[in-house]
């Protein structure tokens, strides 16, 4: 190899390994200092934080019912979203014909950018009053509402990706499944999706990443009191939150150690993210070497 080659290819590779150590520090400073800002809340608190008990007065700061939120309208929005987005990516990639996905792909992808914000007027305007009329609810507000808008914002995220990761697969291989005899739905379960799946798993975990962050959208239609319906699981209890909403709505009154304890919910959230991410990775791993029949 020429010395200009190597030279060129040592830069390259010195680039990638700068930016890669970037990205990590990057984040390792961001979570030192959200646990350095957290801390106090933690020393005050001890495991008292994971309570339900949310009282300024008495300097009582439990985010248990904003977690308990975060974790089941994030479950609700994925239970909605992941079908119906892979559905919708085997459709685009390989069902469509090829005008039909000329036009569906960017509206798909327009559908992605939209603000949160408009997500979350159209979730007071009209999904608000179909949950009250519907299931005789006193406004609306509810689980419910927060993991259906989630759910219909993360769709376009997982369909998008998911298509670009199954149209990555090589056309050899689906033409030498069919070739073997293999039927069009045998080829897409058997080729398609196995050979994809660290696409998908990436479209997942982004569309997972964007339920448990998001904000505005669900600020609008969950109410925003830290609260646990009774029984817990009842998605139509009005009046709740997430971790997210309830930062946003308690950050521009706070001090002191009611501050570091909205800190502290950030750093659960960070932590939830985590192990979700690790968790689909671990499901990734494990559908590959099925695949590959290991």
């Amino acid at each position: 190899m020429p010395l200009q080659s190597k030279i060129k290819e040592q830069l390259i590779k010195g680039v990638f390994f700068v930016a890669a150590a970037l990205s990590i520090i990057i984040i390792l400073f961001i979570f030192f200092y959200l646990f350095q800002q957290a801390a106090p809340a933690f020393q005050h608190e001890g495991l008292g934080i994971f309570s339900t008990q949310w009282i300024n007065e008495q300097q009582k700061y439990g985010i248990g019912a904003a977690i308990y939120g975060t974790l089941i309208v994030t479950l609700g929005a994925m239970i909605l979203a992941i079908p119906l987005g892979i559905a919708g990516a085997i459709f685009l990639a390989e069902i469509a014909p090829e005008r039909l996905r000329i036009i569906l792909k960017p509206i798909i992808e327009l559908l992605a950018g939209i603000p949160s914000i408009v997500y979350g007027f159209i979730g007071i305007v009209l999904l608000l009053s179909y949950l009250r009329i519907s299931f005789m609810m006193p406004t609306g507000f509810s689980y419910l509402a927060g993991s259906l808008i989630l759910g219909i914002m993360a769709v376009p995220i997982i369909v998008s990706i998911s298509d670009d990761a199954m149209k990555a697969v090589p056309r050899e291989m689906k033409e030498a499944s069919l070739a073997l005899g293999a039927t069009k739905w045998q080829t897409i379960k058997k080729v398609i999706l196995p050979t994809s799946i660290s696409g998908i798993s990436a479209a997942v975990i982004l569309g997972i990443g964007r339920a448990v962050g998001e904000t505005m959208a669900v600020s609008l239609v969950l109410g925003n009191i830290i609260n646990i319906p009774i029984p817990p699981w009842n998605i139509f209890d009005s009046h709740v939150t997430t971790v997210t909403s309830f930062i946003v709505t308690e950050m521009g009154e706070s001090s002191g150690l009611q501050t570091s304890a909205l800190f502290a919910s950030a750093v659960v959230l960070f932590v939830i993210v985590a192990i979700m991410s690790i968790a689909s990775n671990i499901l990734k791993e494990h559908v590959q070497k099925k695949f590959r029949g290991g």
